[in-house]
Order: structure tokens, then sequence, then C-alpha cells
């Protein structure tokens, strides 16, 4: 199964493309989702248009971009991820495997997968918190073994080529 906005990439990315949407299909109240390295650079979104559009905005030399945007979600995520292995660390809590931010009009929600990378996910007040941690474990679970530095790199190259839908629906 190709979805549209695939093409050229091998399986594997497109089971992961796949895997995205289905998140963003089947849970109700998201507002963006990103899949992030470990070193922080975008990997997979939900609103890549946005992150286009937030690109646009920087070369332009206007500050940022559209709030919620993938780029913005993606350096939240990076951030957020690598204060709580801080934190982590100085207390001796082991490996983080989730955080959650709730806000007065929102929530985030950070997961690790197994590589390094985080998967982050801003959902609406209105969302049902257990039912995006479980779709957002179901996704890390199914991903993390498959996220191999060459997959890594060629996901990559998809985000920064620009313009095709990672969640394969055409936006």
């Amino acid at each position: 199964m190709t979805a549209t906005g695939t093409c050229g990439l091998s399986n594997e990315a497109r089971n992961l493309h796949w895997l995205l949407n289905n998140l963003v299909e089947e849970v109700h109240g998201l507002r963006s989702v990103a899949v992030v390295s470990s070193d922080g650079l975008l990997l997979l979104s939900s609103d890549p248009g946005r992150t286009e559009e937030a690109a646009a905005a920087a070369a332009a030399g206007r500050q940022g971009g559209p709030r919620g945007s993938s780029a913005d979600l993606a350096t939240v995520v990076s951030g957020i991820g690598s204060l709580t292995i801080g934190a982590a660390r100085l207390m001796e809590g082991g490996p983080v495997k989730q955080t959650m931010v709730a806000m007065e009009d929102g929530s985030l929600f950070v997961m690790a997968i197994s590589d390094g990378s985080l998967l982050g996910v801003h959902a609406a007040p209105d969302c049902d918190m257990s039912v995006v941690a479980y779709h957002m474990a179901l996704f890390v679970g199914r991903a993390g073994h498959v996220l191999t530095p060459a997959l890594r790199g060629e996901l990559r190259r998809s985000v920064a080529g620009g313009g095709e839908d990672a969640t394969g629906s055409g936006r």
C-alpha cells in the first residue's frame, strides 16, 4: 500500500508514515504530531505544509512560524526530552519513558522511542489522555525496532526535501 506523498520511500519509511497517519486519524483531538531524532531533527510530522511555512518565514527574516506547527512541536519535544533525561539522571530515576504537560488549552505528550528518538503529540483540551497515551505506546512499540540510522537518514532527507505530506493524506 503506497500512500500519496510517500512515493520513492522505502517500505520501512512508508510503514512509519502509515503508522503516523493511523495515529492522527484514530485519536480524537490531536493538533500536531512529530517524530524527532535524538539530535532534535524532525523525522515525521502530521502537518508538513505548516513546517514549510515556518521555514519560509525564517528564510524571509520573519520570526518563527505558525504556532503549533510541526517545526515548533519538534523544538519543544526535543527540549522537553533533554530536560527530562537530565532530571532522570540527576534523580537516578532510570530512562524516561513518557512525559505529559497539562495546559489550560491542551496537552503535550512526549514518549521515548527505543533508539533515542521521541514521539511528541500536541492535543486539544478535550482529548482523552489515556487514549492518546495508549495509541502513542502502540506507535512507539511498532516503530521503535525499525527506526534504524539508515531509516532516520532517509526520513530526514524526505522532510528536508519538503512538500510531501508525512501522513500520506495529500494535504
